[in-house]
């Protein structure tokens, strides 16, 4: 099975949590965290900077890393390192994404998240 290495951001600004919405692929029209893969040679935080440039152009502070998770999909195995974030500063661009919202931690269940992701949402709600 194929195994990808992917950063995603949990961009955390007062008591909302930004989601982006995929608007391409297998899995359109589904909820995540931004991101990205890891290109060789990149580390984690790097490539989210870089990841979230390119998709939001948005530039972020790197707070802490929540968490990493393991999950496997029927086509392929997916690393995901999650890191909460906050913007430095408010400009977003979705340039990839459909839709993007700000949710409060009682809206975090009100999106279809993407499955991997999904693993994120209790954790998320504490913070």
């Amino acid at each position: 099975m194929k195994n990808i290495e992917v950063v995603a951001a949990v961009i955390k600004r007062g008591d909302k949590i930004f989601a982006t919405q995929r608007g391409y692929g297998e899995f359109k029209d589904y909820w995540e965290f931004p991101g990205g893969k890891i290109e060789t040679g990149e580390s984690a935080e790097d490539a989210l900077r870089r990841e979230i440039m390119e998709e939001l152009d948005a530039k972020i502070k790197i707070v802490s890393k929540i968490d990493t998770i393991e999950y496997d999909y029927p086509d392929f195995h997916i690393t995901l390192h999650c890191f909460l974030c906050t913007l430095a500063h408010e400009h977003i661009e979705l340039k990839e994404h459909e839709a993007a919202k700000w949710l409060s931690a009682e809206l975090l269940d009100s999106v279809s998240w993407l499955p991997a992701d999904m693993t994120l949402i209790e954790k998320l709600k504490e913070l």
